[in-house]
């Protein structure tokens, strides 16, 4: 029974983030596909910031109606939602309207919004209602959390992406009605890329992304009847074990128990609080600047991951090829939870450490941006060496950034409740803004410029 649940949970814990991210590995493919082109990405940023309004209005709940709001009705909501906009998005991705004398695809847009709300209230609503179950269901909760980026990772590098080729187009001139126009006069030929088809088409993996959230639907399904029973048992597990440990010495001994019964117990008692102390992190005393450094950490972690760099990483990985923007997406969507499982195993709290982490990752996300201002002809271009080392720079960008994240929200979970509280606020804050000053830079004032690699003269 303890298996079945912990697997439960874990599936759980699976459709917390996968609908989004599993957006993200496929973006290489979709971007050749849909009118906003290397627009694309900017859009989802800001569409994901605006999706916040669903935890927004949930805590305010939970603030101003306490009691009135059921976690278990509300999961039950935007679970279903999830399942049923994966299964049309896999229908009407592809559809277009005119909005404002501009082709877009709204209905790819839209729907994403939906599985963006989605995720972002899971952080508010599928952690109250684990907290109902024991504590050790937790840890598995969060293991599925990070398979959600990493299951869609995984296979969206089986997918993998159609190879690129440069041919040659003749395009007629309709129009020519004098007899006098030569035929070689009539036809001009132009260079265009071609993009052949991945392993499987996007409309599998997006049904792939349904049947995940189909089955997170499921585990939650099975979570909520769960036995109480069957729940206090698990926690008073270890307790009566102990007593009857102590309980069993003592009838064997034939002693009377009156007096060496309250020695032994007393000793356990001691030796369990040595046990929790060793195991316990210590709680470090921190002062009023280092938390304000702390706070800054999260805010600029979170606008360069969830806003900034997301923004330009067509322009910074599409120069190279398809397949390097491929690799990028899909194996820096693998690096946040491998990150995160370094940190539960190798947790460092040191401050210095966690700041010599983020200017790392600030470098790292500096050259990406770099490349990103050079588009259409970022340095190596051509060469093999510049599309490793873009894509080993989006990797390490994402995955030393992510551990500093776990690290400084460990230390402030440990703080207090209110430092927490704090720290989700400072996230927001910083994601909102990286996204909302990029989407300018890149759609209104065109800083980054995109580029067709077959047609893109970039010879010095």
């Amino acid at each position: 029974m303890a298996l079945l649940v912990h697997l439960l949970a874990c599936a759980f814990g699976t459709g917390s983030w996968v609908a989004i991210n599993g957006l993200w590995v496929e973006l290489p493919l979709i971007v050749n596909e849909l009118p906003e082109g290397w627009y694309l990405p900017s859009y989802l940023t800001v569409i994901i910031q605006l999706a916040n309004v669903g935890p927004l209005l949930v805590t305010l709940m939970y603030k101003f109606c306490p009691g009135r709001l059921t976690e278990v009705i509300v999961v039950y909501m935007i679970l279903s939602i999830g399942t049923v906009s994966c299964f049309l998005l896999a229908f009407f991705w592809k559809e277009t309207t005119v909005v404002a004398g501009e082709l877009h695809s709204t209905a790819f847009l839209i729907i994403t919004f939906f599985l963006s709300l989605l995720d972002c209230t899971s952080s508010v609503t599928f952690l109250p209602f684990m907290m109902q179950l024991p504590a050790q269901y937790l840890t598995t909760y969060f293991i599925g959390e990070g398979l959600s980026g990493f299951i869609p990772g995984l296979v969206a590098l089986g997918q993998g992406v159609g190879m690129t080729k440069c041919v040659n187009v003749t395009q007629g001139w309709d129009n020519m009605t004098e007899t006098n126009v030569t035929s070689s006069q009539a036809d001009h030929y132009t260079t265009e890329s071609q993009y052949q088809p991945a392993n499987f088409s996007t409309e599998i993996f997006f049904f792939f992304l349904a049947g995940m959230m189909g089955l997170c639907l499921v585990a939650f399904i099975f979570l909520t009847r769960i036995p109480r029973n069957f729940e206090r048992s698990c926690e008073n597990l270890v307790a009566d074990q102990v007593v009857y440990t102590a309980s069993s010495g003592l009838e064997n001994s034939g002693k009377d128990p009156t007096g060496e019964a309250e020695s032994n117990e007393l000793t356990i008692s001691v030796n369990l609080q040595k046990q929790e102390a060793s195991t316990l992190p210590s709680k470090a005393r921190y002062s009023g600047k280092q938390f304000a450094f702390m706070y800054f950490l999260v805010a600029w972690v979170n606008s360069l991951t969830n806003g900034v760099l997301p923004s330009v990483q067509t322009y910074s990985c599409m120069p190279y090829g398809n397949a390097v923007y491929h690799l990028s997406a899909a194996l820096g969507s693998m690096a946040n939870p491998v990150a995160c499982t370094i940190a539960m195993f190798f947790p460092n709290r040191s401050l210095m450490l966690l700041g010599s982490l983020s200017l790392a990752g600030t470098g790292f996300g500096a050259y990406n941006m770099a490349m990103a201002a050079m588009s259409p002809c970022p340095l190596l271009q051509n060469s093999l060496g510049g599309g490793v080392l873009i894509v080993l720079s989006w990797i390490f960008f994402v995955g030393t950034l992510s551990y500093v994240k776990v690290m400084v929200g460990l230390i402030l979970r440990d703080k207090s409740h209110s430092a927490l509280v704090w720290c989700g606020v400072a996230v927001q804050m910083g994601s909102m803004v990286g996204a909302l000053a990029m989407f300018p830079l890149i759609n209104v004032y065109y800083l980054f410029k995109s580029g067709d690699s077959c047609n893109t003269n970039c010879s010095i």
